[in-house]
């Protein structure tokens, strides 16, 4: 199914209709401010495991999540001083950072140093399915020809752009909505880990850094 959402004033109605399906364990594609990402409630055990398989990626490089904000970040992820002054001046924006988990976050999204990535991106449609769902939601690369390696983010190459129509070929009956918000960017955000207060970028992408 494929639902046509406004990118800049996305609609209520729409926006709930979609948060219901991940409510019962489906799979969406969404708009981000990086690229169209491939995700699920993260409460959803059963549905992240099929991601896990679409994608074909190990359990070594569990994948990122989105977050509405710093406050619902803190509920995930310790988060220092420093770490949420960095994020403050860098957030909504291209950039996942790698904390260290709270015991909220599912076992097998988490690295073996118990960490995990968190993005909130600047994309309304994104940021407002969260909201509304009242959970992060899984963020991979809906692009299937894309690297899962290098950090507990978001795919390692950039995808070439795909419109709704040829995802939802691309999935078929593997994922439950497309949602159409407009084009995007194409690229990856930057990862950058923020445990210990001592910033490493993982990757550069989209996300200046230094920032």
């Amino acid at each position: 199914m494929i639902i046509n959402i406004n990118p800049d004033n996305p609609q209520k109605r729409l926006i709930e209709k979609v948060a219901e399906i991940l409510k019962k364990g489906g799979l969406v594609i969404y708009p981000t401010d990086t690229q169209y990402g491939l995700g699920c409630d993260l409460s959803q055990r059963k549905a992240i495991e099929k991601i896990y398989q679409l994608k074909q990626r190990s359990r070594k490089t569990p994948f990122s999540f989105v977050c509405a904000d710093l406050t619902h970040i803190a509920e995930y992820a310790k988060v220092s001083d420093f770490a949420y002054r960095t994020m403050r001046r860098l957030l909504p924006g291209p950039y996942t950072f790698i904390l260290n988990a709270t015991k909220l976050v599912p076992q097998l999204m988490l690295t073996k140093r118990d960490e995990c990535g968190i993005r909130v991106p600047n994309h309304p449609i994104a940021i407002e399915l969260v909201k509304t769902l009242g959970r992060p939601i899984i963020n991979t690369s809906a692009d299937m020809t894309a690297e899962d390696q290098a950090a507990p983010g978001e795919d390692r190459l950039p995808p070439a752009f795909f419109d709704s129509q040829s995802f939802a070929a691309m999935f078929k009956t593997q994922v439950d909505v497309v949602i159409d918000g407009g084009p995007v960017p194409c690229r990856p955000s930057t990862v950058v880990s923020l445990v210990d207060d001592e910033p490493e970028v993982l990757r550069q992408g989209l996300g200046p850094w230094p920032a």
